[in-house]
């Protein structure tokens, strides 16, 4: 197990339940339980995903499924937080930008319906969370991003966004956007966007929101935290083999001039260098090109899915002059969501990089309940959290 990292669920000092959709393997409930949140259910419509999340959570109720089909009579009490980390495929940045409109990102309307389903029951969340790509502050225009804010606040809820990148708690760059809706809780909030999690994106598509939906909009506070871990050495499995020569060579071949002389560099100091390299089309004087891309600066690329716009990662060693380079783990993967060694993954590497791939940083998400989630809920509950 990689050193200060568990999978361990924190002592509640509250007594706080939630509901997980489009669970996958149940990475963002992991986060929420070091926090002390309880996941009282758990959605996805994956079989792979669903045999993940049921070998990690054997304790919580799943509904494996699509989620237009829940119904809140399986919602269990009245939960004070539900999160959903929707499809992105149709608003990322490397899909094909359909949308909400589009059949997979389109699920969050499910979400939404169940969500109204259970505020008519007088059941509904306190706390509504949505995790994104980054993609949906600009998808059609920025009319999903104010689609899904106006949805909240019409049914009576606070709402903010941050965008947060786990890069600041693990060694990976991995921008997402955290949309929070607050309705009979209040967490803590600044007065004008502030660094680092109101970017220049986010403040932007503030901007395009129409007025009703800034008059309900609050600038959600979150503590950074106090350095930023850029160790991917210490994230990778030990030996592990390495391609044939040949294989590496092909792979080196695609580099462009710019990153070749970078990795010229590094191999004529001779030293000890370890990096990440990801293959991207890129568009060379009109024509389309795939390009292996490399960075030495600590952190890996952002995780996808072995079939999305990019491919499997690789790993680079750079010793005495030579450079070996192999494919990144699907335990490594885990490791740079946050994932401690206990976590059961599915024995097909292909799958356990399309689990971990789709999933969200645990890390961000704690930060997230810690920061945010618990004080907002301590304070609109302060009787239940003494007497917790």
């Amino acid at each position: 197990m990689v050193p200060g990292m568990t999978n361990r669920v924190a002592a509640a000092s509250v007594p706080l339940t939630a509901c997980e959709f489009f669970a996958g393997g149940g990475l963002a409930g992991l986060g929420l339980g070091r926090a002390g949140f309880r996941t009282v259910l758990a959605n996805d419509i994956d079989a792979m995903k669903a045999a993940a999340f049921r070998a990690n959570h054997a304790d919580v109720s799943l509904a494996h499924g699509d989620v237009w089909d829940l119904t809140p009579a399986q919602v269990p009490g009245t939960p004070d937080l539900c999160w959903a980390s929707s499809p992105c495929q149709d608003v990322s940045l490397a899909g094909a930008r359909g949308g909400l409109k589009a059949v997979r990102s389109g699920a969050f309307w499910g979400f939404w319906k169940l969500m109204q389903g259970l505020d008519a029951e007088g059941r509904a969340p306190r706390v509504v969370v949505i995790e994104n790509v980054v993609g949906l502050l600009t998808s059609d225009e920025g009319r999903d991003f104010a689609a899904v804010c106006a949805a909240m606040v019409e049914a009576g809820y606070r709402v903010g966004a941050l965008e947060m990148d786990a890069a600041l708690w693990l060694p990976q760059s991995r921008p997402r956007l955290f949309i929070v809706a607050m309705r009979g809780a209040e967490g803590p909030a600044v007065l004008e966007p502030t660094g680092p999690f109101h970017t220049p994106r986010l403040i932007a598509a503030h901007a395009r929101l129409p007025e009703m939906v800034k008059a309900g909009w609050s600038w959600w506070s979150v503590a950074a935290p106090a350095r930023r871990n850029l160790d991917l050495s210490a994230l990778l499995e030990p030996g592990l083999p390495v391609f044939e020569t040949d294989q590496t060579e092909a792979l080196l071949a695609l580099l462009s001039p710019l990153h070749r002389a970078r990795l010229e560099t590094i191999l004529a100091s001779g030293e000890r260098r370890i990096g990440a390299a990801f293959r991207r089309v890129r568009t060379v004087r009109g024509r389309k090109v795939q390009r292996l891309e490399l960075r030495f600066d600590g952190l890996a690329g952002c995780l996808r899915t072995p079939s999305g716009g990019s491919s499997r990662q690789y790993v680079l060693i750079c010793e005495d002059g030579r450079v070996a380079m192999r494919r990144l783990s699907g335990r490594e993967a885990a490791r740079l969501m946050g994932v401690a060694d206990d976590y059961r993954l599915p024995s097909s590497e292909s799958a356990a990089l399309k689990l971990m791939g789709d999933a969200v940083a645990t890390p961000v998400v704690e930060a997230l309940a810690l920061g945010l989630f618990q004080p907002a809920l301590a304070a609109a509950d302060p009787e239940g959290a003494a007497a917790a």
